[in-house]
């Protein structure tokens, strides 16, 4: 088998396996509860919470675990409009973000929220001008994803920071940070909200968290028999689990990076060879994720032929498989470059031996649908 598809979710790894195994055997009881094996159970769960902070240099009580970075996203963007409603009903969102976040924003814009959504450049950076323009004394939000999920495009967080202190300082920022988690270094003083999701760094699926800062303040969306803005049973082995994937996956960035590069330098020269496959990057987009456009041949179709090679790659973003690419589409405005567009994210866990069988493969069945296409 040869996964390429590590931006739209990760194996657990071995060694969080095993804290996951061994926190539900031993750690049973509830954190919430009174007796011996709850405060047991909470002991553990202020020490992954800790551990998490530490990893991430921000306070413990900024932590919100969640269950990924959806529902992140759905506490920030809707508890933020929610709290700073009488203040202002305009959001700023950008052009190249994942799927939930325009999710949300259609249900804030029936809900009386006007959402504006920013230009970027050529290399699909934000355009700090039409920035400016945008923002307003009624402007109560801005969400820009750190790393796109499709072309793997890393904004400039900081600038962007400048920027709407110096236009309007009373707006919260709030950044997806998922794709940009255990792949690059991250610095959660440029922004007051952020999202991230446990199952992208080699971590179990349903469990992420939203970074508030300690001075933000956001509308509950959930309400239980505490105050907590995610009320309910901590689910401690998850919790647990995600502090062990952070720790691991944001260890040794720079030597993964300089693996994954090679990587991505190797395929990028490889399908430079071939006149109707064009590459959907800039010198903005981090290796991890390699983008490209088969231009006569359907993304699904393609996809299902490396599939019976057991080879998994994917035609965008999970969350909108099969559909147009908004962010090649906005990018370099083809919709047929949009609609043929294939995403293949690398690992530190890849091997030299799988891009080479990839390579090949890829030629094989690339050639054999061309010439049915040509008959």
């Amino acid at each position: 088998m040869i996964y390429l598809d590590y931006s739209a979710t990760t194996p657990v790894i071995d060694e969080v396996l095993d804290s996951y195994n061994k926190v539900t055997k031993e750690y049973f009881g509830n954190p919430n509860s009174m007796h011996a094996l709850g405060v047991k159970s909470n002991e553990l769960l202020k020490s992954a919470t800790k551990q998490i902070s530490d990893i991430l240099h921000i306070k413990e009580q900024e932590v919100i675990f969640t269950s990924g970075s959806t529902e992140a996203n759905n506490f920030a963007l809707i508890g933020t409009a929610l709290s700073k409603g009488k203040k202002g009903s305009h959001i700023i969102v950008s052009k190249l973000e994942h799927d939930s976040i325009y999710g949300i924003c259609n249900y804030l814009e029936k809900n009386g929220f006007v959402i504006d959504y920013v230009d970027n450049n050529e290399d699909g950076i934000i355009d700090f001008e039409h920035l400016k323009e945008l923002i307003t004394k009624e402007t109560i939000l801005v969400s820009i994803c750190a790393v796109n999920s499709e072309l793997g495009i890393r904004e400039p967080l900081k600038t962007i920071r400048q920027i709407i202190n110096k236009e309007n300082p009373n707006i919260i920022f709030h950044s997806d940070m998922t794709q940009a988690l255990g792949k690059i270094p991250i610095n959660l003083a440029d922004v007051d909200l952020a999202s991230f999701s446990s199952h992208k760094i080699y971590g179990p699926k349903g469990i992420g968290l939203l970074y508030k800062k300690e001075s933000v303040r956001i509308k509950p969306l959930l309400f239980g028999s505490n105050n907590d803005l995610k009320p309910g049973t901590p689910p401690l082995p998850l919790i647990v689990s995600f502090s062990k994937a952070m720790r691991l996956a944001t260890t040794n960035l720079d030597k993964k990076e300089e693996l994954i590069r090679k990587y991505n330098d190797e395929l990028v020269s490889f399908f430079r060879k071939y006149p109707k496959i064009l590459i959907n990057q800039t010198k903005y987009s981090i290796p991890h994720i390699l983008n490209i456009s088969l231009m006569d041949i359907k993304p699904e179709t393609f996809i299902h032929a490396l599939e019976k090679h057991e080879v998994y790659v994917s035609s965008n973003t999970a969350c909108s498989s099969g559909k147009i690419s908004a962010s090649v589409l906005n990018l370099y405005k083809d919709k047929q470059r949009a609609l043929t567009t294939i995403r293949i994210s690398l690992s530190y866990l890849t091997s030299k031996e799988e891009i080479e069988n990839f390579m090949n493969i890829f030629n094989k069945v690339y050639i054999k649908l061309m010439e049915l296409i040509n008959e």
